[in-house]
Order: C-alpha cells, then structure tokens, then sequence
C-alpha cells in the first residue's frame, strides 16, 4: 500500500483524477441537496482536494502537473462565455451606458470596501494590495496584484473565497433587496464574483447569465486599468 500511495502521489494523474473525481462528489452533494447554495460544489471540492493533498503530503506543484491540464481550458471556458453574450447581444446594446456606469461604481466599490475592511482590522500594505483585486477574475487579479507590489498567490486565495461566498450568498442579497431585473442581477454578480458567480448566474437565467459574462471580462479591465493608478496616488 506504501508503494501504490507513493506512485500515485508522484504521477500527473493525480491532480486530474482528484480534480475531476472532488468536483463530481461537490456536485452530487449539490444536487442532493436541492441545489443549496451554502453547498456549492467549488467550494466542496476544494476542502475535498486540500484534505487528501494534506494526508498524502504532497505539495502543490506536485499536484498541479496534473491540475494544469484542466487550468488550460479555464481559456476556453472564459471564450465560450461569449456565446450567451452574443445571444443577448441586443439587450446588452440598448443599456450600455448604464452598465459601463455601473460597472464602474461596482468596481470601485469593490476595491475601497476590500482596502477600508482590511485597514480597519490593521492589514498590512502587502495584504492590502492582494485584497484589492479580489472581484476581478483569478488571471488578471494575480497580474495586477504583481504589478502593485502584492502577493498573487494571496490574490488567488481572495478570488477564489469572493466568487465562493459571491456565488452562494449572491442571490439571496439580491432577493431580499428585491431586484427582479435579470440584467441587473446577472451585472451583481459577475462584478462582484467574476467566474464562479457567472457560473451560477448561467444556471439561474440565461439574461442574468450573459450579462454577468460582460460585468467579469469589463470589470477585469476596468480594475487593470485603474487599480495601479489608485495605488500610485494613495501610496
């Protein structure tokens, strides 16, 4: 039994098979439970993956031979976004002077409650800098925070936790401040929440869907653009 654990915690097949196989339970249990947003199947999987990377002592480069094959269609995932954007093309179109316009108070909310949050509990510099991105999508959150003087591999770890607790707490924020419109819900939610807040508003509505995929790619933009401008002039 030694020999079987220490061959398969050396091969590439390892992050794979636990990726896809973590993922699978996370979602059988979300199904079971009647879709429960507290049981969201991202985050199921990752205390699944963190647990048995724990017992098997490997390391995360270890892990992530294998992993990285699944990172590589993160690309084409965020591309096919495109497609429901592209369906509700029109739609988008005829409000999007109001999304650019809320789009732009999202971001900058985002960033100052994240920093004002964190200052008021004492964070340091370097925290501060790896919290600010959080809402924005992991690729470009972990560039920015590079480029500002932050950790990325903090950044990671906050952008992750965001589209978690976006995704699972989201809707239910929106239902109790009653906003009905798919549009302005599926606009909460890929601001706030980037990919996997998308992914849940896809699941919900298609409306909701297709403009949560514009608020996540132009939000990323927005904070890449403004983000090092603001650090340049606080700091």
């Amino acid at each position: 039994m030694t020999d079987i654990w220490t061959y398969l915690a050396s091969s590439p097949l390892l992050g794979l098979t636990l990726t896809l196989a973590a993922y699978q339970c996370g979602l059988w249990i979300y199904h079971k439970s009647n879709m429960n947003a507290l049981l969201n199947p991202v985050l199921i999987a990752i205390s699944i993956i963190v647990t048995i990377l724990l017992m098997m002592d490997v390391d995360y480069g270890g892990y992530f031979q294998g992993a990285q094959y699944i990172h590589f269609l993160l690309g084409p995932a965020t591309v096919a976004l495109a497609v429901p954007l592209y369906q509700q093309f029109q739609k988008v179109k005829a409000s999007f002077g109001i999304i650019l316009v809320a789009l732009l108070c999202g971001s900058m909310t985002a960033i100052f409650s994240a920093i004002g949050i964190a200052r008021l509990f004492g964070a340091s510099k370097v925290t501060l800098l790896s919290l600010a991105p959080k809402s924005v999508t992991t690729p470009i959150a972990m560039g920015i925070s590079e480029m500002t003087g932050g950790i990325a591999s903090l950044t990671a770890v906050f952008v992750i936790l965001t589209g978690i607790l976006g995704a699972t707490l989201g809707p239910g924020l929106l239902n109790a401040l009653n906003i009905t419109d798919w549009r302005a819900r599926g606009l909460a939610m890929g601001t706030a929440s980037h990919g996997i807040g998308t992914a849940r508003a896809l699941h919900v509505n298609a409306v909701a869907g297709a403009f949560s995929s514009l608020a996540m790619g132009l939000n990323g933009l927005i904070t890449a653009v403004l983000l090092p401008i603001l650090v340049s002039l606080i700091w």
